[in-house]
């Protein structure tokens, strides 16, 4: 292996300011890594999600996502995060930037002092019947509802989600990557809120969840008759992701503030 150092940073994606938002690590490489190097990387920075990032040609870039104890398939805001640093902080002579996912090619624009994610529009399917897992969270949900990985459950309103003490224990006992708590916004300055918890995957609870937010456009869009729509996530760190709905794509648009930079010690593996 080359003894190349590997340039890091921590950036805060779909934060307008710093300290807000839902940090992400990511790793710029020179080369291929083993999986178990990359996982103990991400353990190592112990954020939500770690992103590996290797360039294939001009703008088109490998990706992979890690959470502190796995490998994801389709994560939002590292991929933001990933784009701010190639576009904004290297200057890559581009516009738009093309990584090649577990999720198939996703697409990164340039969009005014903001990014614009390309992601897949994920459908729901309510839930039928009533599921003792989800029951014993004790929600009271007025619907339940498939989406992709993860479930949905529909609250009655914003402070029922803000106010939700969560049973890490319980959620975890649900077989899904994630549980996503959400309800139609209590002002008129955004559509929904949401919060999305993952402990099966190593996080209690994710700050802001990019590609959650592919389901809930998805469902918000139809009980609203919308196509664009503004959502918050009401962790304690915040985050504001405006989104386009399409007929199978959706468009996430935030903005970055990276935090640090720096590089990996050459000699970790």
């Amino acid at each position: 292996m080359l003894n190349t150092p590997t340039a890091s940073f921590i950036v805060d994606a779909f934060a307008p300011n710093a300290f807000g938002g839902n940090p992400a690590a990511l790793c710029i490489l020179s080369e291929e890594k083993p999986t178990k190097w990359l996982q103990q990387i991400a353990a190592e920075f112990n954020l939500s999600e770690t992103a590996f990032i290797k360039p294939t040609n001009e703008n088109y870039w490998g990706l992979r996502w890690f959470t502190p104890t796995c490998e994801i398939k389709l994560c939002g805001h590292a991929t933001l995060a990933s784009a701010h640093v190639l576009l904004h902080e290297l200057k890559l002579p581009y516009n738009e930037i093309i990584f090649s996912t577990l999720s198939g090619d996703l697409k990164a624009t340039a969009h005014d002092s903001r990014l614009k994610l390309d992601f897949p529009r994920i459908p729901c399917t309510i839930i039928e019947k009533e599921l003792s897992d989800i029951t014993a969270l004790g929600l009271n949900q007025r619907n339940a509802y498939h989406a992709g990985e993860d479930i949905i459950l529909e609250l009655e309103n914003e402070s029922a989600v803000l106010q939700y003490q969560p049973d890490f224990l319980k959620i975890a006992n649900i077989k899904t990557r994630g549980v996503i708590i959400t309800a139609q916004s209590a002002t008129s300055e955004r559509d929904f809120v949401s919060r999305f918890f993952a402990p099966r995957a190593g996080i209690n609870e994710d700050p802001v969840t990019g590609s959650a937010h592919c389901s809930l456009g998805s469902l918000w869009s139809e009980k609203l008759g919308k196509t664009t729509l503004r959502a918050e996530q009401l962790s304690s760190r915040r985050g504001i992701i405006d989104l386009i709905i399409h007929n199978d794509r959706v468009d996430l648009i935030g903005k970055c503030v990276t935090i640090l930079q720096g590089e990996l010690k050459n000699n970790l593996f």
